[in-house]
């Protein structure tokens, strides 16, 4: 079996007000930084074998803390990149609260999708394909995946057989780390919404 830590990136120069998105130059705060080699040190223990990355700023600088402890390469991955918000990007999500379309996609993750951007069937299929790929190719690995909330929601949801509405039911802060177990017989959640604390 596969063991996989799906951790969020620690917090980003932008706060949590705003869909940061795939918009550019969204780099760590301060306290994210620190977040982030807390993370770091946290996932020393894990013997981790593999680290996959989403391409963003944000990612690719907790990622590189991380790698630094465990010793291992950092993969940078499309597949783990965030939702591609389309038009929202870079909005405040308070400005959003008026518009149908942001109540439809808050509402309907199953169908709906973002303007100009993608569904969640979209997401889930990039990401789990990558799962299983790594899965296959390290059958008895424990891989660090450093993604986004949404990217890891849809993990979980997917291999609880839970529907992508459920996502409010579950809490992915950032600087978390949450545990997939997957094997041939399937997938087990063992750990959600970890956090460190300083």
């Amino acid at each position: 079996m596969t063991t996989f830590f799906l951790v969020r990136h620690a917090v980003h120069n932008l706060g949590s007000g705003v869909i940061a998105g795939r918009k550019p130059g969204v780099s760590l705060s301060e306290t994210g930084r620190a977040q982030a080699e807390l993370l770091a040190e946290r996932l020393r223990r894990e013997a981790v074998t593999a680290l996959y990355t989403s391409p963003r700023q944000r990612t690719l600088e907790t990622s590189e803390l991380i790698a630094a402890r465990c010793k291992t390469a950092v993969e940078i991955c499309a597949e783990l990149d965030e939702v591609d918000f389309g038009d929202w990007t870079g909005h405040a999500i308070e400005k959003l609260e008026g518009d149908t379309r942001w109540a439809v996609w808050n509402r309907e993750r199953d169908s709906a999708s973002t303007p100009g951007g993608e569904t969640m069937q979209d997401v889930a299929s990039r990401v789990i394909s990558l799962i299983e790929h790594a899965r296959a190719r390290n059958p008895d690995g424990r891989i660090v995946l450093v993604s986004h909330a949404e990217l890891i929601r849809t993990a979980v949801l997917y291999y609880l057989g839970l529907p992508f509405s459920a996502f409010s039911r579950i809490e992915i802060d950032p600087a978390s780390i949450s545990r997939l177990v997957i094997g041939d017989w399937g997938g087990k959640l063992a750990g959600l919404n970890e956090t460190v604390a300083p």
